[in-house]
């Protein structure tokens, strides 16, 4: 990509993005306790450590990355930027946070030192169809309705909510391009460094282009793929030309790889 068009599509980017948001908690921390401050509605919530796409590899398992881990007060908060509804099932989030607590107790550590957790979903769409702008899930004694008091809380902020009421008016700037048009001054001023700014530029594109690439190459990938599939079904190389738009000694290449394979 040429600057201009990496310039575009860093205009084009909104919060609900997980790489914006990312890189915007990385760089404010103002934003980051706003954004908790309005969904747990704790007015004098300060954040002491921000880590963003922190990785928690699993040699045997499934590994996870958590998009913005955050600690305050010795609490712990995993913030996930869903716009995929799979993304966002309820299994996922308990297993993000059966993960959380891998990482957060060392060997010989009492189980009364691990810490409160929690697991907060931001998603694109109202992914449990409730019809309600955040969901808090909580484990229960059953019999007597009481709470269960692990510690581990998990929420879903429903993205489709854009009321007028703190949240809704969150989600609206979680939605919104034009960082002059954002309702919370903390967003605006950090989306307009990073989309506006020379510096917030340089700082963007690295990971603008290196999505892009990733996507070029999943791209080619399944392309080939359909090449392949085409040129076992037999069909002449004129028209898988003109099909794919590859070349003649491009096809003939792919062909030598699927007969070796």
């Amino acid at each position: 990509m040429n600057e201009e068009e990496i310039i575009a599509r860093i205009k084009n980017l909104r919060l609900i993005d997980d790489i914006f948001f990312n890189k915007v908690m990385e760089i404010s921390r103002e934003c980051l306790e706003l954004v908790l401050r309005i969904i747990l509605d704790i007015d004098d919530l300060h954040v002491e450590e921000v880590i963003t796409q922190c990785d928690v590899p699993n040699v045997i398992y499934k590994g996870v990355r958590f998009d913005v881990l955050a600690t305050a007060k010795g609490k712990i908060y995993d913030i996930e930027i869903q716009r995929s509804d799979e993304g966002a099932i309820p299994r996922r989030a308990r297993y993000n946070s059966s993960m959380l607590d891998s990482r957060s107790l060392a060997k010989g550590v009492e189980y009364q030192k691990l810490p409160e957790s929690y697991v907060i979903f931001i998603t694109e769409h109202d992914v449990l169809k409730k019809n309600l702008p955040i969901y808090h899930i909580e484990r229960m004694i059953t019999e007597t309705n009481e709470s269960f008091n692990d510690a581990s809380h998990i929420i879903y902020v429903n993205g489709e909510n854009r009321d007028d009421s703190k949240l809704g008016r969150l989600m609206q700037d979680f939605f919104c391009r034009d960082p002059h048009k954002l309702n919370y001054k903390e967003i605006a001023e950090c989306s307009i460094y990073l989309k506006e700014s020379k510096e917030g530029v340089t700082f963007m594109s690295p990971v603008v282009e290196e999505i892009y690439n990733q996507g070029l190459a999943v791209g080619e990938k399944k392309l080939i793929d359909v090449i392949k599939n085409l040129i076992n079904a037999g069909m002449p190389i004129e028209f898988i030309k003109n099909v794919t738009g590859y070349n003649e000694e491009q096809i003939i290449e792919i062909i030598g790889q699927n007969q070796k394979s």
